[in-house]
């Protein structure tokens, strides 16, 4: 193998001593040649929208005025840099006919295809190898192997499949940094990376991969970087990683790991980062007696460590993050935790056994920028001296039982972003000082026990997004006019005391002086006429009903006050009365309408409603109710929804509650809510008639011969998107569907999306009953989360059921299918198992026209990644629309 590679490096040096002794007019020939290579490399780029290879044109010179390229003296081309230009195109195989490459970097662009075998003659040459960021496909080149030069390989944030060649780390002496993170790998990290013996780091993160940590990942005596972040790799760690003596970063987070931390890393004389959170760690943090200087990012969340919180954490001092949450820690904090001056972010949060108070000497923290000690079990006050940390950006003490006042002084933290002390049991009143933080977004002072007015202080909180103060003992009018206006009436609600818009319960002012005889005197007059009309109408409404007029009738008893905005009607029910029902055939019910536009006579609900009776009218059956189609005499159409199980809602006021919230949303892809009807006998949800069927039709249904071509597909799939991030991230508080499904995605006459069947959390059958999975008619759509008996759900559960839209509507295929009666086809499994054969093709749904490939792919990808086993692992919608937005922009 030596007398080998001493017969390629005299071939090369003989190439080299060859042309520097040819003539002048050989180097001009080579330059030729080398601009037809590089002008074909351009031929085979379809977009250039940001100009970058503009200057590639026949009548320049590659090596003076072609952008990104460098030439060596002699005229060969040695260094092609293309960097974030956008190009869309493939990589052209012509590229290896350049003899004296050593450098080829088109990273963040959006190449597709594979990397050309012909890459392969290139192994004597080239030195560096970055292609990340683009939109690469196929599996990673084994014939990379044999590059014996090469020094950095990143292929990351790419679509590559398939497993990690063993061949890829055959011949890597001089191989410093390999990255193929963001990709689609699967299988085992190679043992045959030991065999580099000169590597430095390694990052395999955000992939598939399985099996165990190999411990050749030591073995290169100067590997300092190692990441296998969110992968499935499971088994030890700590029996493994005891000759990595040189780390600088090791990062095995988001993973199936078992067993104890490897703490002995800790210590390290070079280690900056350490992070094994997300896994199934155990054990317990040991008194930390020495600590690297340069330990800056330490997390253990997410694990499941007992014991308490070592006080001997105080001698890393060098740490900026410290993250320690969602374990099973116990004991109190320790004060020494204040001597940690560097620190930005401290993460406690969702360790139920520790208790204790809020040490005072966290406020030393000078550089504190986040302070998380949600769910705990504190007690006492929050201290005066968190005031000091002037440069705080979020703090989060809720859920625990903190007492006493909100301390005024907080208006130092002029910084602060978010602050968050819901559910605890502090009193007192509002500081009028917290109108000082204008830097506020978030706000949720909820379930505690405050008392007093609201400060209008607050309503000069221009940045808010999250307001939350229901559930005290607040009082008076809520400030008006005003950022707190902009907020939902369930901001405010279960405050008896407390009235004003949104609510609907209007301040009563008292008069300060004692009325004069002539108001006296009116009032009584119109008292009287009152009571005069009031007698007239009885003697109207006695005859009226022994006329055998009784179908619509008034409310005994009305509300005396009302939301102007709201119209509402009194009907009867039904024209058939049930058997417990009085001859009369009269039901009181309470109609109240959202829309302005729907009919207000009596009679035109009286013959709209009759659709409910007719079997012809209905058209589909959901998880709550079987839904109607009622028409008027004008022409106008609603859905009306009748309502089969109430859920957790008990009385009148719970279920208008809820109504009221959804007639206050409001977005281009969710179906309004126009109204609702409520009697102890029936309840309907009132809602726009969308003609145009759902996706499911449109899929698998009625219409499935229809086309939905691509272009609609994916305009259906981001303004679902946008409306799902609207409830999760606009809608304060927070709106869960947790029922998503193409049954629920309508269709208007311009096949846009419209989501129904919001905000009915509260109407879906019990959460952890036996009806759950009575609710959940659609397998497939449910988040593993909310099937399991944990039942943890959040907005993650969401974000599951809209993956699993992304692939069905890519594919065309349902969730779940039986194409035989023994065989059962899950569809996030089997796009998963296409991808990674590398025939993603194969999966596109048949019927669709005019699409760009790469496009598709990314959508599959995300489905997958929304689709992830672990909630922690799935992004927001938020993040959703971006990528979605992202992927037409760049398509």
């Amino acid at each position: 193998m030596n007398t080998s590679g001493d017969y390629c490096l005299h071939g090369a040096l003989l190439i080299l001593l060859l042309m520097a002794a040819s003539p002048p007019h050989s180097a001009e020939a080579a330059s030729a040649m080398e601009k037809r290579i590089l002008l074909q490399f351009k031929s085979n780029i379809t977009s250039d929208p940001t100009g970058a290879l503009s200057s590639w044109t026949s009548s320049n010179d590659p090596c003076l005025d072609f952008v990104g390229v460098f030439c060596d003296p002699f005229g060969a081309v040695q260094r092609i840099v293309v960097h974030q230009a956008g190009l869309i195109g493939v990589l052209s195989s012509s590229l290896a006919s350049l003899p004296s490459l050593q450098s080829l970097s088109l990273f963040g662009n959006s190449l597709s295809g594979e990397i050309p075998a012909s890459y392969g003659s290139l192994s004597l040459t080239l030195h560096k190898l970055n292609l990340s960021r683009n939109a690469l496909s196929g599996e990673v080149p084994a014939f990379l192997g044999q590059f014996v030069g090469l020094r950095l390989l990143d292929l990351s944030y790419n679509s590559f499949t398939g497993q990690i060649p063993e061949e890829l780390f055959q011949n890597c002496v001089k191989t410093r940094y390999v990255s193929l993170s963001h990709n689609l790998l699967t299988g085992p990290v190679p043992d045959s990376i030991g065999n580099c013996t000169n590597l430095a780091g390694f990052d395999f993160s955000f992939n598939n991969l399985t099996g165990e940590f190999p411990p050749q990942i030591c073995e290169p005596p100067t590997i300092s970087y190692v990441s296998l972040r969110s992968n499935h790799l499971s088994g030890t760690v700590a029996d493994k990683i005891s000759n990595c003596e040189s780390l600088d970063l090791f990062d095995i987070g988001s993973n199936s790991f078992v067993g104890s931390v490897p703490f002995n890393l800790v210590s390290l004389v070079n280690i900056t980062y350490f992070n094994v959170s997300w896994n199934k760690l155990d054990g317990q943090i040991p008194e930390i007696s020495s600590c690297g200087k340069r330990l800056g990012y330490f997390d253990l969340s997410g694990n499941t460590l007992t014991g308490t919180v070592p006080a001997g954490i105080s001698n890393c001092g060098a740490l900026r993050f410290l993250d320690l949450g969602s374990n099973n820690l116990t004991g109190t904090i320790p004060n020494t935790i204040g001597g940690l001056k560097s620190l930005s972010v401290l993460r406690l949060s969702d360790n139920g056994g520790i208790m204790g108070q809020i040490p005072a000497e966290l406020g030393g923290i000078d550089l504190l920028q986040v302070l998380d000690l949600g769910n705990l079990d504190l007690s006492g006050g929050i201290p005066e001296t968190l005031s000091q940390c002037r440069f705080l950006l979020e703090m989060d003490l809720s859920g625990n039982q903190l007492q006493g006042e909100i301390p005024a002084s907080l208006y130092n933290l002029t910084y602060l972003k978010i602050l968050d002390l819901h559910s605890n049991h502090l009193n007192g009143s509002i500081p009028s000082t917290i109108g000082n933080l204008t830097n506020l977004e978030a706000l949720d002072l909820s379930n505690n026990s405050l008392g007093g007015p609201i400060p209008p202080s607050l309503s000069g909180l221009t940045n808010l997004t999250h307001f939350n103060v229901s559930d005290n003992n607040l009082s008076g009018e809520i400030p008006n006019p005003g950022i707190l206006q902009t907020f939902s009436a369930s901001a405010f609600m279960q405050n008896p005391l407390l009235c004003g818009p949104p609510l609907n319960n209007n301040c009563k002012r008292k008069r300060a002086q004692r009325l004069r005889l002539p108001v006296i005197i009116a009032i009584v007059a119109a008292a009287i006429i009152l009571v005069g009309v009031c007698i007239v109408c009885a003697m109207n409404i006695s005859a009226y009903k022994k006329g055998g007029g009784g179908k619509v009738v008034e409310e005994e008893e009305k509300e005396e006050e009302e939301d102007e905005e709201e119209e509402e009607i009194v009907a009867s029910e039904s024209t058939q009365p049930p058997p417990s029902v009085p001859s009369s055939g009269v039901i009181i019910g309470k109609l109240v309408l959202f829309s302005k536009s729907l009919p207000s006579r009596y009679e035109d609900w009286e013959t709209g409603t009759k659709a409910l009776l007719d079997k012809e009218c209905v058209v589909g059956t959901g998880s709550i109710g079987t839904v109607y189609k009622a028409s008027f005499e004008s022409g106008v159409s609603i859905a009306v929804k009748k309502l089969d199980t109430l859920g957790q809602i008990r009385t009148q006021d719970e279920f208008e509650q809820e109504m009221g919230r959804l007639g206050g949303l409001s977005h281009p892809n969710l179906v309004p809510c126009q109204g609702y009807y409520w009697s102890s006998n029936m309840q309907l949800i009132l809602s726009e008639f969308v003609q145009n069927a759902s996706l499911y039709d449109h899929l698998h249904g009625t219409r499935a011969h229809t086309e939905l071509f691509w272009d609609r597909r994916f305009k259906i799939a981001l303004g679902t998107a946008r409306a799902i991030s609207y409830l999760h991230h606009d809608c304060v508080p927070q709106v869960l569907h947790l029922n998503i499904k193409s049954t629920n995605i309508l269709l208007d006459e311009n096949y846009e999306a419209k989501l129904s069947d919001y905000g009915l959390g509260k109407l879906l059958p019990i959460l952890g009953s036996f009806e759950l999975a009575k609710f959940h008619t659609a397998v497939g759509y449910v988040a593993p989360e909310l099937a399991s008996q944990s039942l943890r759900y959040s907005d993650k559960c969401d974000v599951y059921s809209f993956g699993v839209i992304l692939l069905e509507t890519v594919t065309g295929r349902k969730p779940v299918d039986s194409p035989g009666t023994a065989k059962v086809v899950v569809l996030r499994d089997y796009v998963r198992e296409v991808l990674e054969e590398g025939i993603a093709s194969d999966c596109f749904d048949r019927r669709l026209r005019g699409f760009v490939e790469a496009e598709l792919i990314q959508v599959l990808k995300l489905g997958l990644v929304c689709t992830s086993e672990v909630p922690a692992k799935r992004p927001s919608m938020a993040e959703v629309v971006q990528f979605l937005e992202s992927v037409r922009t760049s398509s």
